[in-house]
């Protein structure tokens, strides 16, 4: 790992108003990813986790500080672009899977691809690559319903992967899945950072926790400690 950090966030924070007091989500984070590091982002429900990591993701914006992404400024991107930026470099993993019910497996995957404008015959392509990739080959025809959690769990990872993203950002992806199935989605979390891929994960799963090379911990909305893991050979 090495570089200018992927992920650069500036003493952000995040308010949420409501009446009384507002809620303070996210209090004063700094933090820097590098290319090719495998993050997790640990701590008790209500932490701010999510939080940050939809900050992370461009999904949010913070309240005052500042989110840089791949060298872009994302906390102050107009909406139409912070949806574009997202699309072409951000994969997000969720717990829930979100893939649409009447959609095939392979369609499922190519439809962050057809967004983008990607030409028909390469988003075919793409999409029958990743699913060999996450070993769904030969469930490319079926629907969501028609496949385990495990299984529905890898398609959403070959989506999030479909726009060569340069972050893979997930929430709790093993928090629906059993202990094999969660460990075969961890097993192809490790097997991508391998191959480079920078990936931050926020999980209250332990041996997910434990498969990344670095831990930070939330507590109130703040950073209350980050360590690196040892890098396993």
């Amino acid at each position: 790992m090495s570089g200018q950090p992927i992920l650069l966030v500036r003493d952000a924070h995040r308010d949420y108003p409501r009446s009384g007091d507002p809620v303070h989500a996210v209090r004063g984070v700094s933090l820097d990813v590098t290319p090719g590091e495998y993050v997790a982002i640990v701590g008790p429900s209500g932490c701010g986790k999510s939080t940050l990591l939809n900050l992370l993701g461009a999904i949010d914006r913070p309240t005052t500080g500042s989110v840089t992404i791949g060298g872009t400024a994302v906390s102050t991107l107009p909406d139409k672009a912070a949806t574009h930026f997202r699309l072409t470099n951000i994969g997000f993993v969720f717990q829930r899977f979100y893939l649409l019910p009447v959609l095939t497996a392979q369609e499922n995957i190519e439809l962050p691809m057809a967004e983008a404008k990607v030409r028909l015959t390469e988003r075919r392509e793409r999409a029958r690559e990743l699913l060999g990739y996450v070993g769904l080959a030969a469930r490319a025809d079926h629907r969501p319903a028609e496949l385990s959690g495990g299984e529905q769990q890898r398609v959403a990872i070959a989506r999030a992967l479909a726009n060569r993203p340069i972050v893979l950002l997930a929430d709790e992806p093993t928090g629906e899945l059993d202990a094999r199935t969660g460990g075969d989605v961890i097993a192809l979390f490790d097997r991508l950072n391998r191959e480079g891929m920078t990936i931050v994960v926020v999980t209250h799963d332990e041996k997910l926790a434990g498969a990344a090379r670095r831990v930070i911990h939330m507590l109130d909305g703040r950073v209350i400690r980050d360590e690196p893991l040892l890098r396993r050979a």
